[in-house]
């Protein structure tokens, strides 16, 4: 099995209808499963909250979500965005990602040229998930970040 990286966004009561909203926005098949049905319930307040939800993409995206029980403590701050890339030929379907994500959110930077000669934009979605969308417009643009070079 190849190992991957994926998202996994907490909720406290609301992964559902989150998990909900993104397969409307992106598609794809959405698998969950509640304390109850895994038969981890602690708190019989938690039993129908969502212990593991899994959206997967046709276009490869896995994101994965959870409620967070009601025996823990959760941090309504956080400092993590989800950032959705591609080239020209994944526009039309970023831009609507985009367009579809900021149903209810609050755009933070339209989706327009930036300086680094890419399309990009920002929004905080009604779950307050902050997404970053980048379309690359030339295989190579000015102001691109220096490759890190790993220290000897």
């Amino acid at each position: 099995m190849t190992s991957r990286l994926n998202p996994y966004l907490g909720f406290r009561d609301d992964a559902r209808q989150a998990l909900k909203f993104y397969r409307s926005v992106f598609g794809g098949d959405l698998r969950i499963g509640t304390f109850a049905e895994m038969g981890a319930v602690q708190d019989p307040a938690d039993a129908d909250k969502i212990m593991h939800g899994q959206l997967e993409t046709t276009r490869g995206y896995v994101l994965m979500a959870s409620d967070t029980p009601s025996s823990m403590s959760r941090s309504d701050t956080n400092n993590i965005s989800m950032s959705l890339s591609g080239d020209g030929a994944d526009a039309a379907d970023l831009r609507g990602y985009f367009a579809a994500l900021s149903d209810a959110g609050t755009v933070l930077e339209p989706l327009t040229q930036a300086p680094w000669g890419d399309e990009f934009g920002m929004v905080t979605d009604r779950f307050g998930i902050t997404w970053l969308v980048n379309i690359t417009v030339a295989p190579s643009t000015p102001h691109q970040p220096t490759p890190e070079q790993p220290e000897a």
